[in-house]
């Protein structure tokens, strides 16, 4: 394990990403942190304890179709990924913490191009259409959103749907590791993403 410095989790909205890292990062001692905290994108187009819409997230996916969205969100992470790979570089080197990071920036193409990082280990997770529909409803409390609000819900799991189906695509291209995460708890999840990257389970 001494050779893992950074473990990295990919996968679209709503796969569980958060819980699963906080989990693996706990057991290994690590320090937590997400994409989503480095610069975000408009987010999801409803209310929610920690966040409150503001205007242009509603027109951004009242506005665009699948295309542009898939294209705009991609068009963000790829703006980003310098200070992600900054991040993931600097933890890998160093000495103090090992680092969990998780968030769709992780983009499988641009993670297998990190051959001069070491110590360094991915995996995505990923859920059925079905999983993701019942998550993002419940979160947008869909039943009693009006008709705009829950057409924006629908708009974002399309994107969602649409970007996993791209991002697996480029994990099998590469040969990379992913997880289904329907139907298993937290500390499965957490003993999966461990062997994915081989580092005991405990």
């Amino acid at each position: 394990m001494q050779d893992v410095r950074v473990v990295l989790i990919g996968g679209t909205s709503h796969t569980g990403k958060s819980t699963v890292a906080r989990a693996v990062a706990e057991r290994l001692g690590f320090d937590c942190r997400s994409t989503d905290k480095l610069a975000r994108h408009p987010g999801r187009p409803w209310r929610t304890p920690e966040w409150e819409p503001p205007p242009h997230v509603a027109e951004h996916y009242a506005t665009l179709d699948i295309d542009a969205l898939i294209g705009s969100v991609l068009d963000h992470y790829a703006r980003l990924w310098p200070r992600i790979e900054e991040l993931i570089t600097d933890r890998a080197s160093g000495d103090g913490p090992g680092l969990v990071l998780e968030g769709s920036a992780l983009w499988p193409a641009r993670v297998a191009g990190l051959t001069a990082v070491p110590r360094t280990r991915a995996v995505w997770l990923t859920a059925d259409e079905a999983v993701l529909r019942a998550r993002m409803r419940s979160s947008a409390r869909y039943e009693e959103g009006t008709d705009r609000e829950r057409y924006l819900v629908d708009k974002f799991l399309a994107r969602a749907k649409r970007f996993q189906s791209l991002m697996a695509e480029g994990v099998d291209a590469h040969g990379l590791a992913r997880i289904d995460t329907g139907g298993r708890s937290v500390a499965e999840l957490a003993d999966a993403v461990l062997t994915a990257v081989r580092l005991p389970v405990r």
